[in-house]
């Protein structure tokens, strides 16, 4: 059978249900990313979340006010099995019942780098430079017939199933690092970490380092945004090896941003920083981190947290955190589990990303048998 041209009007259905929770958390509320994935926590949540929309299992959410700015569509497939809430600026609708195409097919097209060139060509000008739901439904796309769909769709599940599976034994890894975490938690004494960390303020005045890193809501370095002057990095303070940064303001991300300077070398971060060091023969800063990552710190950094514009949490409210400190064997064994954790977690992030790029090899695929 020949392909077939259609309008995605042709088979979405707008949806559009108020959640009516006021106070949903960030770990609540989803996003989605460049990737085509919801992800929690969210970024940022309004004080008000009533009016955030549900997004059903089998519905898409996307935001099409960012395909300009992002030259991306974000948009995600909910698969997880239970209602997800996003922002208000989301566009949700469902796929028509045997209209001819494949929620999951439809989904994998839309995962490719060439459809986004696509709907960023179509993107309406404006200050956002977004796209009307008019102007996305109009879009025309050639579609195989259904069988040629379920042949790609297998693959592309099986792949997935691998991937998920693969996860699975990830979060298990992680309870067991949990686990530990729990039971010193319980049976062994806390101790106030100031008298194992050190302030650091050592600035980068001879510009000899370029090495720029910010902070991430994951709790890791990541690359400086553009808008850094290489050229004016005298000010900027040095991370050295195993040294912890963190984001004194809390308000914002609603986390403590926070990462240990797992790199051979030294870093340079913004001056607004905070830079402390760890005393490794009492307190391996890695172990810390376990600490500092949970959601439950993350809570307390907002519960102390003081000001009036700003909400900070400060080096001397650091010093107060208390831990169970167990003897450097006892926190090496948990690192290392953790850090096996770490590792596998980059090779899932790896095997998702392969999936990703497969995409639009499967779309080709597809087209090519249709014909």
């Amino acid at each position: 059978m020949a392909l077939t041209k259609h309008k995605l009007g042709e088979f979405m259905i707008p949806f559009s249900k108020k959640c009516g929770i006021a106070n949903l958390t960030p770990y609540q509320v989803s996003g989605v990313n460049r990737d085509k994935e919801f992800f929690e926590p969210s970024h940022q949540v309004g004080e008000d979340t009533s009016k955030y929309q549900v997004v059903p299992p089998l519905f898409f959410a996307c935001n099409l006010m960012h395909v300009g700015r992002d030259m991306v569509l974000p948009i995600a497939y909910n698969h997880s099995g239970k209602d997800k809430y996003v922002s208000p600026a989301y566009t949700i609708f469902s796929l028509k019942k045997d209209c001819g195409i494949l929620d999951e097919y439809f989904f994998i097209m839309l995962k490719c780098e060439e459809r986004d060139r696509y709907f960023w060509f179509h993107a309406d000008g404006s200050v956002r430079d977004g796209m009307t739901w008019h102007d996305f439904c109009e879009l025309e796309i050639e579609l195989p017939d259904l069988p040629t769909q379920q042949k790609y769709v297998d693959i592309y599940k099986a792949m997935v199933a691998n991937q998920q599976s693969y996860e699975r034994g990830l979060e298990d890894l992680k309870l067991v690092c949990d686990g530990y975490i729990e039971d010193l938690r319980r049976n062994h004494p806390c101790k106030k970490i100031g008298q194992y960390i050190q302030q650091r303020n050592e600035r980068n005045s001879d510009k000899t380092l370029d090495f720029v890193m910010g902070l991430s809501t994951k709790k890791e370095f990541r690359e400086a945004q553009s808008r850094v002057n290489r050229d004016e990095l005298g000010k900027y303070k040095i991370v050295n090896p195993y040294d912890i940064a963190f984001v004194p303001t809390t308000d914002t991300w609603k986390v403590l941003a926070f990462a240990v300077n797992r790199f051979d070398k030294p870093l340079v971060v913004s001056p607004i920083y905070e830079v402390f060091s760890v005393n490794q023969e009492k307190l391996l800063s890695q172990y810390l981190a376990i600490w500092l990552s949970r959601t439950e710190f993350d809570r307390y950094a907002r519960y102390n947290s003081w000001g009036s514009a700003r909400e900070n949490f400060s080096f001397e409210d650091m010093q107060n955190v208390e831990i169970p400190i167990p003897e450097i064997s006892i926190q090496q064994s948990i690192v290392d589990i953790y850090n096996a954790y770490i590792m596998r977690r980059e090779i899932n992030e790896q095997l998702k990303s392969q999936i990703k790029n497969i995409c639009p090899i499967l779309i080709k695929g597809s087209l090519e048998e249709g014909k």
